[in-house]
């Protein structure tokens, strides 16, 4: 039986970019775009009226705005969201955005730059379809600390290295995540994480206010501590490099064949080929396999991989495959994850 199209409704106060995102998703046999909104509250009444499978959010608009969009949406029967936004403008609340439930993110097309548009398209299609078959997140998380877990015992820890690979879904994932992490913890973590160049910076500093950890956006050749995490620029990948005992992470360049920047197998695999078996790899939510040929490079070495359990998972992709493949050692629920993690530190 043929499967019907994904029931999409476009939504944006500026005209222009609802007649470029009706005509590029519009192009897709896979997609079907029921109407366009130009407000918040134009938007509210067509999801209850038309019932879409996702829509496309604008953040900045008149009247609602997409942050008030997002906190408006029931509970049960939700469409997916998918926020189109502008990362010079709107980094701030497109990553408020991404904590409170958004699926997905793309770069918002400009009457200046018509030559995006055949670029837009395949990245607007793709992540759209995506979000389609994914599972809305749960409830935002708090952003503060969770309490400290029992302090941990000051004796040479095994692992030397957490590095974590996330996409779909992994901005809320890594809110949870790092938030809940000990002041204490005796290692440093390296994050990627599948998101457009220019989110990462305010990503960072929202992590960083909430968690008792530090969390910081990765510049070249910045050297890992004990108790601090360092997020890989969005569209820059990034790896782990040791000379003697210092530790350091570096900009990198992969193959034309690499789907994803920044890429996780990257990431793993500099981490397996510079820490050995004192890497502890972390396989977040996310579309697609990212991250298995690198989680194989850390098993070979002697390393650890973790997967986060398909109950919490926004797109079961990434950690199932490394599940499948025999690699992860456990798995847990996103808000099981960090005791997880400190018991095989």
């Amino acid at each position: 039986m043929k499967t019907p199209p994904v029931r999409v409704l476009v939504v944006d106060d500026s005209a222009f970019v609802r007649k470029v995102l009706r005509q590029v998703l519009g192009a897709s046999p896979s997609i079907e775009v029921v109407d366009t909104a130009m407000d918040g509250l134009d938007a509210l009444e067509k999801i209850a009226r038309y019932k879409p499978d996702v829509i496309t959010l604008d953040l900045v608009m008149p009247n609602l705005d997409g942050i008030g969009v997002l906190g408006s949406l029931p509970r049960v029967g939700a469409p997916r969201v998918v926020v189109v936004s502008n990362a010079e403008a709107d980094s701030e609340l497109g990553v408020r955005a991404l904590q409170q439930g958004a699926i997905e993110i793309v770069e918002k097309p400009t009457s200046l730059a018509t030559d995006r548009l055949f670029e837009l398209s395949d990245e607007l299609v793709r992540k759209v379809l995506a979000a389609a078959v994914a599972r809305r997140p749960s409830a935002e998380p708090r952003l503060q600390a969770a309490p400290p877990p029992p302090a941990l015992i000051p004796v040479p820890a095994r692992t030397r290295l957490i590095v974590v690979g996330a996409s779909t879904g992994g901005p809320q994932a890594l809110t949870r995540l790092l938030t809940a992490l000990p002041a204490e913890l005796p290692v440093p973590v390296v994050v990627a994480l599948h998101i457009p160049a220019g989110y990462t910076e305010s990503l960072a500093r929202r992590l960083d206010e909430a968690s008792a950890i530090s969390v910081v956006e990765a510049s070249n050749n910045l050297e890992l501590r004990p108790g601090r995490a360092v997020i890989a620029r969005g569209g820059q990948h990034l790896e782990v490099r040791r000379h003697l005992e210092r530790a350091s992470v570096h900009f990198a360049q992969a193959s034309s064949t690499s789907l994803y920047c920044p890429s996780v197998d990257l990431l793993f695999s500099s981490a397996a080929a510079a820490i050995g078996s004192g890497v502890l790899a972390v396989v977040l939510t996310g579309m697609g396999d990212d991250g298995l040929v690198g989680s194989r490079e850390i098993h070979k070495v002697g390393g650890r991989i973790l997967a986060e359990a398909e109950s919490s998972c926004v797109v079961y992709g990434m950690p199932r495959r490394v599940h499948e493949a025999g690699l992860a050692v456990a798995d847990a629920p996103i808000d099981e994850m960090p005791a997880l993690i400190l018991r095989h530190l």
